[in-house]
């Protein structure tokens, strides 16, 4: 096994106890005080740093990784040398409170962050829903892979290649804080396209992979860099995205590209059906 092997059985297996063991944050915040904020000044819930913890415990001990960064940590943690493993552990943590979705996003980077996409080596995406999947886009593979996590295995379940014809559409952000362009053309889409969207972005994507359609999150007057941070889920989806024959862009250039400012840095993102980016990109430039 090498080390991009290890990485995925580390996140398998965590991902397993995570399902197990979920309910016990149900609508529980903070990390023991309410109102606590992550270095990106988002609210944590008692399970985004319980998850934290798990993955810097199941991943900072990997031969070959040399560094763990995770969007509820300032700074990245020195464990050595090899990859960087950057990670959203608890992704739509809020959901807990109402029982919908929630998963897990991880991006393997051949260099020290702040860093590009084209750094990446591997991505990992975690669904739990009412079965828990992992998806996973590796250098070394020529597929993206997906698995059913159950029982306390991993069975193949299938491979990902975003469907031709598209069907859902999921754009994020309240309308009255999008640019009129935006919302021209997420108007555009709903005239044909079902509208999904659910608050954890692992779970919007999920069904843009399986069933084609588009994915955003813009930039808005609340968030005017965009919501997503690059190296823990921007980047990272955008990887698995490409891989499995779909594309990604901020408006204007791919995922990949993208230049993050800092470790939490954020960017405008959007995900999908080729012909949707591009459709997307023109119409934000206009």
């Amino acid at each position: 096994m090498n080390t991009l092997d290890d990485v995925e059985r580390a996140v398998k297996d965590t991902a397993h106890y995570m399902r197990r063991n979920l309910a016990n944050y149900a609508g529980r915040r903070g990390g023991g005080n309410p109102g606590d904020e992550n270095p990106s000044g988002e609210r944590q819930v008692g399970g985004d740093v319980w998850a934290d913890d798990l993955f810097f415990d199941a991943l900072s001990y990997v031969d070959g990784v040399g560094g763990y960064a995770s969007e509820e940590r300032e700074g990245v943690v020195d464990c050595g040398e090899g990859y960087t493993v950057a990670i959203d552990p608890l992704d739509g943590s809020a959901n807990l409170a109402s029982n919908n979705s929630v998963g897990t996003i991880v991006g393997v980077y051949d260099a020290s962050l702040p860093a590009t996409g084209r750094d990446m080596v591997a991505s990992m995406m975690v669904l739990y829903g009412p079965y828990t999947t992992m998806t996973v886009a590796r250098e070394d593979r020529d597929v993206v892979q997906e698995y059913l996590l159950r029982d306390g295995h991993s069975e193949r379940w299938g491979t990902f290649s975003l469907p031709e014809e598209p069907t859902v559409v999921g754009i994020a952000g309240k309308s009255g804080e999008r640019t009129d362009a935006v919302n021209d053309f997420a108007r555009d889409l709903s005239r044909d396209l079902k509208l999904r969207y659910g608050g954890a972005t692992v779970a919007d994507l999920a069904q843009v992979l399986e069933y084609g359609g588009l994915f955003g999150y813009p930039a808005t007057t609340t968030y005017p860099d965009g919501k997503l941070r690059v190296h823990f889920e921007a980047a990272p989806l955008a990887y698995l995205v490409e891989a499995a024959s779909g594309g990604s862009s901020d408006g204007s250039q791919s995922l990949l590209d993208v230049e993050p400012d800092g470790l939490h840095g954020r960017t405008p993102t959007f995900l999908g059906n080729t012909e949707l980016v591009e459709r997307l990109e023109a119409a934000v430039s206009e």
